[in-house]
């Protein structure tokens, strides 16, 4: 029994790719890619996620190649093997990042009493040492009490860059208000 033209074709690109063959690797990121691409946005269900899972997944794939056994797996299996890798490791990343916000919006969330001015005014003043787009986000967050999908709506930003300001935002604040001694620690 003889190879069909696209075993022997595929067989080929498997070769070139294992030599390091740059055009290899190409030719597989356009044949696979959009399987790569479907399982990360089905499983992570952000396209902005899904697309940097992907590129990690073929930049892996390309520094592991020696790794690669052709006579255990087809390509196509070997790479959903780094694919579920790669969403497993967004998914943590995920998770240590709500850890984080949690654990910062616990830190600086209001007391059950209002504010003192005095507390109002340093909050307003770190909130403003911020950069333009951070600050932008902070005031609608906190001031107009707004979510995270009407922030993005209204600025035009995709979510995750949204939480990503917030998070930073509040991390950078809690830090200057504990070095300057008004922060949890500091008190």
């Amino acid at each position: 029994m003889t190879a069909a033209p696209d075993d022997e074709e595929r067989d080929a690109l498997v070769a070139a790719f294992l030599d390091g063959d740059e055009r290899a690797l190409e030719q597989i990121y356009r044949r696979y890619s959009s399987l790569v691409y479907s399982v990360c946005l089905r499983s992570l269900g952000e396209v902005t996620e899904a697309e940097d899972v992907t590129q990690k997944v073929f930049v892996a794939a390309w520094d592991k190649r020696h790794n690669y056994k052709p006579e255990r797996a087809s390509i196509s299996a070997w790479l959903m093997g780094i694919t579920r890798n790669k969403i497993v490791d967004a998914h943590q990343g995920r998770a240590r990042q709500r850890r984080i916000a949690d654990q910062v919006a616990s830190n600086t969330e209001p007391a059950r009493e209002p504010l003192d001015v005095a507390e109002r005014l340093i909050v307003a003043d770190e909130i403003a040492r911020l950069d333009e787009m951070p600050q932008k986000v902070l005031r609608l967050a906190f001031y107009e009490d707004l979510t995270h999908m009407q922030i993005a709506e209204r600025l035009q930003l995709p979510p995750g860059t949204v939480k990503s300001h917030i998070r930073r935002s509040l991390i950078k604040i809690r830090r200057r208000l504990e070095e300057s001694g008004d922060g949890p620690s500091g008190s």
